[in-house]
């Protein structure tokens, strides 16, 4: 029987909700694919505001489990959109985190144990997501949080 998941991908002051029916190895079933925007103004009101808005998503959908690209260590510096990134990420782990399991993967992680190539040359790859995915239209920058989705059904 399939459950829904959402997968999460976090950057800057966006947020990517990949909605889909996981069943086995059978391709993802997409119920949505949506980008939110992080409101302007006071960032503590804006983090209130969009942790509000993915719980009630997650209980509405009756979602049952949350995967999220966990933060990249850094080469240089950490930046400023950089820190923000961390902090909406936390804003939403916090909001789900008594609602649903979540699993948080790595896009290094997903690289070294899903398959043959890393994480980028499946996100390039239309033909993999032809076979990989059915439903509504998967945006090309929605890859990564549906590869997300693929990785932690993998582990199941």
């Amino acid at each position: 029987m399939a459950d829904r998941w959402l997968g999460v991908v976090v950057s800057g002051d966006k947020v990517i909700l990949v909605d889909a029916e996981v069943d086995g190895d059978k391709p993802l079933v997409l119920q949505s694919d949506q980008t939110w925007s992080l409101q302007t103004g006071d960032r503590s009101e804006a983090y209130s505001t969009i942790s509000q808005q993915i719980a009630d998503f997650v209980r509405e959908n009756l979602i049952k489990k949350v995967v999220m690209k966990e933060s990249a260590v850094s080469g240089g510096a950490a930046t400023k959109a950089l820190l923000q990134s961390a902090e909406l990420r936390g804003a939403v782990m916090g909001a789900l985190g008594g609602i649903v399991p979540i699993d948080c993967k790595s896009k290094a992680s997903i690289s070294r144990t899903f398959g043959e190539r890393n994480v980028d040359e499946y996100v390039k790859d239309s033909d993999f997501w032809k076979k990989e995915v059915v439903g509504v239209d998967l945006r090309i920058g929605s890859r990564e949080a549906a590869m997300i989705m693929l990785a932690a059904r993998k582990d199941k």
